[in-house]
């Protein structure tokens, strides 16, 4: 990856609603070179898709929780059903698999103290051993752009 497409990459991680045209004056290259670029990154993976980002809070999602969990069950048929249940519960965003004393990490957004009782509720279909919950008080940063070097 050269210096233009690493600038371009940050151009789109601030604001992927840039034309190209904004792209490409920025970066210093024609129009046709930066939308190749970007195709170029995008069918080989680097660039996954492109969102937009909204406040949690004003769509009524005003409490993330970082849920721990810990099995007892280390085979591929716990493992299938798990990767199922938290596939189609609302408001799970991501889910980790982790080395150490936690199983896995999963990161939620619920409306309030009911809303994480509902999903807890259809989390606990996985067939759990230990599940504990920790609930932000406070976000003191939240970063969506990769650092690019």
């Amino acid at each position: 990856m050269d210096r233009q497409e690493r600038h371009l990459l940050q151009l789109l991680q601030k604001d992927a609603s840039l034309s190209v045209a904004e792209l490409a004056k920025n970066i210093g290259i024609s129009k046709s070179a930066c939308w190749r670029r970007i195709q170029k990154l995008e069918e080989s993976g680097v660039i996954r898709g492109r969102v937009t980002l909204l406040d949690p809070a004003k769509i009524g999602l005003g409490l993330k929780v970082f849920i721990t969990i810990r099995t007892n069950q280390h085979n591929t048929a716990w493992a299938d059903n798990f990767r199922q249940v938290v596939q189609d519960i609302d408001g799970v965003l991501e889910v980790y698999r982790l080395g150490g004393q936690i199983d896995y990490l999963i990161k939620a957004v619920v409306a309030d103290m009911p809303g994480y009782d509902k999903l807890y509720q259809k989390l606990i279909a996985a067939d759990l051993f230990d599940v504990t919950a920790s609930f932000v008080m406070e976000e003191i940063k939240t970063e969506t752009a990769l650092p690019i070097r």
